[in-house]
Order: C-alpha cells, then sequence, then structure tokens
C-alpha cells in the first residue's frame, strides 16, 4: 500500500522540482543509485519498469527506500494497463507513471488516492486528465513540444501542473528554459543517471550532479 497519498507526493514534486527515472535489473546496484540520488536531495524516483521480473526489483528498492532512506518516495513508471498499476500499487508505488492517458489506470489510482501523472500531447488530452483527477501532467515526449508548448498551455491554464519527460537535461539554460515557461517539475533519466555513471559505478559523480541540477531548479523556483 502507498505511505504517501497523492496530494503529498504532488507537493513533494512541486517543492523539489525533479524526479529522476530509473530501471536496471541489478538489485545492489538500484540500491546504490536510490541511495547517491537521496543524499543528492531528490526525494523521488520513477521505477521505470521495463524489463522481466522488474516488480522484484521494485519490491527491494522499495523496502530498502522506506528502511534506510527516510522521506523517499518511489513510484512506478512505464505502466500500460489498470492490472499493472494495482499490481505495483499493492506493492506500494506511491505513484504511478503512463506514457499516455489511460482511463482506467486513473480510475484504479483514485480508488486508492494514489498519484497518477500520464503522458499527454495535446490540450485536450490535458483536459480530459484533469477532468479524471489528475494533479500532474506528464508532458511527453517533452522534446518533440519544447518549454514554448508547456508557455501557450499555462496562458489560458494557469491551473494546469505539467512535468516534462523526455529532453530535458541537466543544462542550466535547459532547466531555465522549462521552469520559466511555467512546469512543475520535470523527469530526468538517462541526462542525470548516465550509462557511463552506471558503468563506472561512480555514485559520488551521480551525488553532485543531483544536487547540483536541484540547486539550479531552487534558484529558479524563487
Amino acid at each position: 500500500m502507498a505511505r504517501y497519498s497523492r496530494i503529498e507526493v504532488a507537493q513533494k514534486m512541486a517543492e523539489t522540482g525533479m524526479v529522476p527515472l530509473f530501471y536496471h535489473p541489478d538489485v545492489e546496484l538500484g540500491k546504490q543509485v536510490l541511495k547517491a540520488c537521496y543524499e543528492g536531495g531528490a526525494r523521488l524516483m520513477e521505477f521505470t519498469a521495463r524489463g522481466d521480473f522488474a516488480h522484484e526489483v521494485f519490491t527491494e528498492l522499495n523496502k530498502y527506500a522506506l528502511k534506510e532512506l527516510p522521506g523517499m518516495i518511489m513510484g512506478v513508471g512505464s505502466i500500460t494497463d489498470a492490472a499493472a498499476a494495482s499490481f505495483y500499487m499493492q506493492l506500494g508505488a506511491s505513484f504511478i507513471v503512463t506514457p499516455s492517458l489511460r482511463e482506467d489506470i486513473a480510475i484504479a489510482c483514485n480508488r486508492r488516492k494514489v498519484m497518477y501523472n500520464p503522458g499527454c500531447g495535446s490540450l485536450t488530452e490535458i483536459n480530459r486528465a484533469e477532468e479524471l483527477g489528475v494533479e500532474i501532467i506528464k508532458l511527453f515526449p517533452g522534446s518533440t513540444y519544447g518549454p514554448g508548448f508547456v508557455k501557450a498551455i499555462k496562458g489560458p491554464q494557469p491551473w494546469t501542473s505539467i512535468m516534462p519527460t523526455g529532453g530535458v537535461d541537466s543544462s542550466e539554460a535547459n532547466l531555465k528554459a522549462w521552469f520559466s515557461a511555467g512546469v512543475t517539475c520535470v523527469g530526468m533519466g538517462s541526462q542525470l543517471i548516465s550509462k557511463e555513471i552506471l558503468d563506472k559505478k561512480d555514485f559520488a559523480k551521480l551525488t553532485a550532479t543531483v544536487k547540483e541540477v536541484l540547486g539550479i531548479i531552487q534558484g529558479l523556483l524563487k
């Protein structure tokens, strides 16, 4: 069962401004990644459940976070149907992320008051997601739309909260473009947790990168 309500998760997304995304089949490596991100100041992690037996990895990482990393909120991404969403909520996922808008998943998440971040790519999809109770929209793929799309949406709909994923990197210029356009937070995967860092197991570098990115974002949120 989720330890954090959708409101608590939404508040933490808005406070920190960033959600790291990560998947790896190695549980012990995953724990090191989680710890490094946590020590860098991250308080959310989207586990992108893309591999075989991913649920087993997530279970162990969530247990680790609950025991060793106070306040770390674990969610699951790359979910495609309500059955998978319900399954991961049973394993303790505190938010569910999908590449597209799925009404069946919105219903399943609302039933348990769990945060749902659907991937949307049009104003029509965004409006429907909000009608279904979505707090923060995932703009996906962010690289296709860019900060200009966010600014255009926020004009007539200043209440809409957006999290671009894909097309976000760790540079100050890129982050400034997104936050100046009005995003609530950003999702960052390989641009933050790079293949090089994982191959070299350079977790000190990961901690430093997370801290630097969060520092930039906090400056932009002021």
